[in-house]
Parts: structure tokens; sequence; C-alpha cells
């Protein structure tokens, strides 16, 4: 079997926050976010046996114990992503995926198959401007993603459900219908950083979520992860 590879990185403590964990970055993406950070693997080919692939994992073992598969968007290539995911499964390893859900029964099918214990599914925006953020047709596929983790996470099939949110100056007004569809799982706002927008900072960040009345990670480049809880 053959993937397409888009890098490997053999030790971050940031894919998966509390964990050690080695990346594995799949390359091609039919999205076209205009502020995606690995805009470099959204296209091209570059072709390795998986046994390649699960060699970079295995030599890991010594300083991770979780693999996360990202990308690009790493589903696209479901077969190879379960091959992959269930062999890291048997060396031992956690499994944590990062994901934009447009493929749905991928991760239906890693969640049935007990392959994954974390993963980490991007809401972009509001459904209703969805299709027109990522010129594809996309909202109903990441409605089903969603609806997955929910379900998986409630029932204990999955470790960590993570709804992560890029917010970005002026749309801080989506995150009320955004925070109440993604109940069930943690939710994270991103800072959305982007050619010709000014960040928001962690206060305004802080200030966008206090209104959701629940617990939220805040990312941002500078200060790196924090929890604001508005009920500590």
């Amino acid at each position: 079997m053959y993937v397409n590879f888009g890098g490997f990185v053999p030790l971050s403590t940031v894919d998966w926050r509390g964990r050690a964990a080695c990346t594995v970055f799949l390359r091609g993406c039919p999205a076209r976010c205009f502020y995606c950070h690995n805009i470099a693997i959204q296209d091209g080919e570059d072709l390795r046996d998986a046994d390649e692939i699960l060699a970079m994992i295995r030599e890991s073992r010594t300083v991770a114990g979780a693999v996360v598969f990202s990308g690009g968007e790493p589903t696209l290539q479901g077969p190879a992503l379960v091959h992959l995911a269930a062999a890291a499964r048997k060396m031992g390893f956690s499994v944590g995926l990062h994901t934009n859900g447009i493929f749905p029964r991928v991760i239906e099918n890693l969640l049935d198959g007990g392959l994954v214990d974390m993963i980490s599914l991007d809401i972009k925006t509001t459904w209703e401007r969805y299709d027109e953020l990522l010129e594809l047709t996309a909202a109903d596929a990441v409605k089903q993603s969603l609806a997955a983790c929910k379900r998986a996470k409630a029932d204990g099939s999955l470790e960590t459900g993570l709804a992560v949110v890029t917010l970005f100056r002026g749309r801080e007004g989506d995150l009320l219908s955004i925070a109440e569809d993604t109940r069930g799982l943690d939710l994270v706002l991103q800072q959305g950083v982007a050619p010709g927008f000014v960040p928001l900072t962690r206060e305004e960040l802080e200030a966008a979520a206090a209104p959701l009345g629940r617990r939220v990670h805040i990312r941002t480049r500078e200060g790196g992860e924090a929890v604001y809880d508005p009920d500590p």
C-alpha cells in the first residue's frame, strides 16, 4: 500500500496537548481555506510505501507514546489512514487525528474499529458560510463527522474530542451557534493568523468566549494554550 506523504515530526508536544507524539502529515486536501498553514502539502504527490511510514513511527517509540495523523487532510486517504492507524495501535501507540471532517465515513470507520483515541475536528465557520469558505460542498459532511465524534465521546469510545475554531476579527458573533452545535466536545478557540488580518489577542478571545458560558481552550501564537473558565 502506498501513502501520499506530506512529512513527519518525530516528537511534538503541541499536536496532542499533554502527550508526547510523533506526527505524520498526509498530503492532499480538497478544501482551500485562505489561512491554511500547510498549504505546501495541499497538492502534489510523494508516494511512499506504508511500511516506510510505519518504520518512522516505530523509531519514535523511545520518545513518543502517541501518533497524530494530520495534513493536508488525512481522511482523504481513507484506506491508507486506517491501515496506518491499526498498525500504530498494534505497536502500542495512542492514535490521534486532525481532520476537517469532509470524509465522515472514514472517521466512522476509525471510531467503529476502536482505532482512534483523540479527534481534533476543525469547525471552520457557521453552517451557512461553510461551502463558500472551503470552496466546495462540505457542510453536511462535517455535520455528520461532528455527530459521530459527539456520539463516540458520549459513549466513551473516544477519549478526547475537540472542536477547534480558528477565529478571525469580525467573526466573533459566529461563536454562539458554533458553541451550541459542538456541546459534548471540548471547544478550542484558535487565533486566526493570515496576511491582511490583525489577529485577535488572548484578551479579545476570552471576551468572545465569555458569553458562551462554558470552559474553552484558547490558543495564541504568543501565549500557547490556556484554559478560560467563566466558572472556575
